[in-house]
């Protein structure tokens, strides 16, 4: 392993803890003190817990509960999705789990409105910075992968879904303030991650480069994308060079961007977002 990949490797790992942390601190300081759920698996595993706990001679945590959901998840995205990125998404899920294991529930003191936005906003940290370094918080990021994989569907309906049955099902137990709270906790945490890393599922890159052959063969290597080459001109400089257009999926946006600073750290690249693609789009 040269160097290089090495200190990638770091950076990637002290990101994962980070944000593992981040969460973790998230639900047992803010949203478990507060009844307030988070969204996705983690909420869904809280929900879980707690019901559990309540209504069950078994008692099983959060953050227990969050590794056994994820575990078939892993397995899936393996095969499905690619090893790097799915090893990595597991790790930060078992390290999201043990500091939910060490870091102590805090006792509710503040109004339950502030725990609601500053858990989804703290969440929502982490989980974005995770997703930045090109991994992720597991659950709902593999399974959305997979689905976007086999259909150009927006996995946005997916996980409304999925959050929908946490929130209804929160209210029908303990009261419908907590479902409008969580609602507001779900919200403010996807508009922050939005804000770190981006919204559209696809997005298509413009890449204005000298080394075209080298970094098409690089981009080849490590995304199995279709490229399009369009022969540019600088207006100022009048140099000639290829413009490449390639539409990628978010969770590649990593990937491409350190591909690029690798290649052809000169070249201009314009990341637009893509409402819909229309033909063929390799998802495999």
């Amino acid at each position: 392993m040269s160097h290089q990949s090495l200190w990638e490797v770091i950076k990637k790992l002290v990101v994962i803890i980070a944000g593992a942390i981040l969460v973790a601190v998230a639900m047992n300081y803010f949203l478990i003190p507060a009844n307030v759920y988070a969204s996705g698996f983690t909420g869904a595993a809280q929900l879980l817990s707690k019901i559990l706990n309540q209504f069950t001679p078994l008692s099983v945590s959060t953050g227990i509960l969050l590794l056994l959901f994820n575990i078939p998840v892993a397995i899936l995205g393996w095969f499905k999705v690619g090893k790097s990125f799915t090893i990595y998404s597991f790790i930060s899920v078992v390290v999201t789990s043990f500091f939910l294991e060490i870091i102590p529930v805090k006792a509710q003191t503040a109004d339950i409105m502030l725990y609601a936005v500053f858990g989804g906003v703290i969440t929502a940290i982490g989980i974005g910075i995770t997703l930045k370094i090109g991994a992720s918080t597991g659950g709902l990021d593999i399974i959305s992968m997979i689905l976007s994989r086999m259909s150009d569907k927006s996995v946005g309906t997916y996980f409304f879904m999925l959050n929908a049955i946490i929130i209804l099902t929160a209210g029908a137990v303990y009261g419908w303030d907590k479902a409008l709270y969580t609602l507001l906790s779900v919200y403010a945490s996807t508009r922050v991650i939005d804000a770190i890393h981006t919204r559209h599922q696809k997005l298509t890159a413009m890449i204005v480069t000298k080394k075209a052959p080298e970094l098409k063969e690089a981009i080849y290597k490590r995304m199995f994308r279709g490229i399009t080459m369009v022969p540019a001109k600088g207006a100022f400089s009048n140099q000639e060079k290829d413009m490449m257009i390639i539409v990628i999926t978010r969770y590649e946006l990593y990937e491409l961007e350190h591909v690029i600073k690798e290649v052809d750290p000169e070249a201009f690249t314009n990341i637009v977002e893509t409402a819909a693609v229309f033909g063929f789009f390799r998802k495999d």
